[in-house]
């Protein structure tokens, strides 16, 4: 019953994030606001989150991933209720700020916690990342209903609820006991140790690439979408494809996915989604579309899955928390760097242009992986 209460909770607060793909940006665009200003109203708020993860992790080991996993329902709980009065860059950033806030805290404490579930390691974290993308699909596929249908406001406010669901159900979840085997030292000294192994830059590497369709989705697919002519509605249903793609991965592939030098997941699974970014504008019709998004998702899935298992398995239980935010620093960076580089390409090049230019730029990424991955290890 704990066991389903946690991933209940995990479903509804991504079912929250799934909306903000949707509404946010067309928000943020309905109000006037340029390319540019709106990929700065996504990667400005992640210079904190580049801390707060680190800050998340660490207290995740001092304190239990559950007591973090309930300070960031109450935050997006919050951020609903903001943006639904929000008007303007400014109120818009500052609501952003506060999914941010969450976002840091959830993440590398629900990481860490599925971690030492009974069970196989890898089943365990697949089922998560499933469990996730079942949230966000149908987070963003009802949003955009909920925008046809209602408008923002209607949209924000149903955000609130799903934070307040998620919080119910996380309450009902075992408490942990702390991690950390020095309670007296400062929380952050768990990241000097870390900090000498190549295998966490490794990670963070794989981390950056599997991020960059989630930036996009966050931001610059439903501006593509709309530039395309489709609706809300139909936005919706394309973007939640990418989720499909993502759940089907994180369950069948967890059986599959393995740690070490030898395997070539995150480079196969890098160029996948290098491809599906890049060739996804090249024809406005919903096949080809809705078949990138797939791709891409699966891509990102598996990707996902293998940095939380190879942190998993090179990192004691009691930095577990620390490592996981570490390793997840590349995700920051990504969601920091991928919405200023479409901003400013969307708007000097158009954004068919910077999709083709991202695409490129993520298999660039993928060959770094390629030339990474037995330097990381042999090191590690």
């Amino acid at each position: 019953m704990q066991h389903a209460s946690f991933f209940l909770a995990s479903a509804a607060w991504n079912f929250g994030l799934g909306m903000t793909w949707l509404a946010v940006p067309l928000y943020a665009h309905s109000q006037g606001l340029s390319n540019a200003e709106i990929g700065a109203l996504f990667a400005a708020p992640v210079l904190a989150q580049a801390a707060l993860n680190l800050v998340g992790g660490a207290y995740t080991d001092r304190f239990g991933g559950r007591r973090i996993m309930l300070g960031s329902c109450w935050m997006m709980m919050a951020a609903g209720v903001w943006l639904a009065f929000a008007s303007g860059f400014w109120m818009l950033l500052s609501g952003q700020f506060a999914l941010i806030l969450s976002r840091a805290a959830f993440w590398p404490a629900t990481w860490a916690m599925a971690s030492e579930l009974p069970g196989t390691r890898g089943l365990q974290l697949g089922r998560l990342n499933a469990v996730t993308n079942v949230g966000q699909i149908v987070g963003t596929v009802l949003c955009g209903f909920v925008l046809t249908a209602a408008g923002y406001a209607a949209a924000f406010f149903t955000l609130a609820a799903t934070g307040a669901l998620a919080l119910a159900a996380g309450i009902g979840t075992a408490a942990q006991p702390p991690r950390d085997h020095h309670p007296t030292r400062h929380p952050l000294a768990s990241y000097l140790p870390l900090l000498r192994r190549r295998l966490m830059l490794y990670t963070m590497l794989c981390a950056y690439l599997s991020a960059l369709p989630f930036s996009l989705s966050m931001s610059f697919y439903p501006l593509l979408l709309a530039d395309f002519g489709h609706s809300e509605g139909t936005s919706g249903v394309l973007l939640g494809l990418r989720a499909v793609g993502s759940i089907l991965a994180s369950l069948l592939a967890a059986r599959f996915v393995r740690s070490g030098p030898e395997t070539r997941w995150p480079v196969v699974c890098g160029v996948a989604v290098a491809a599906a970014i890049g060739l996804l504008p090249t024809v406005n019709h919903l096949v080809p579309i809705a078949l990138w998004m797939l791709v891409v998702g699966a891509g990102t899935a598996a990707m996902t899955l293998y940095f939380q298992i190879t942190i998993s398995e090179a990192s004691a239980p009691h930095e577990r928390g620390s490592a996981l935010a570490l390793g997840g620093l590349g995700w920051s960076v990504s969601h920091l760097s991928t919405p200023l580089i479409m901003g400013f390409l969307a708007d000097r090049y158009g954004i068919v242009a910077g999709f083709y230019a991202l695409g490129g730029f993520a298999l660039a990424c993928a060959l770094a992986i390629e030339q990474a991955r037995r330097w990381a290890f042999r090191a590690a």
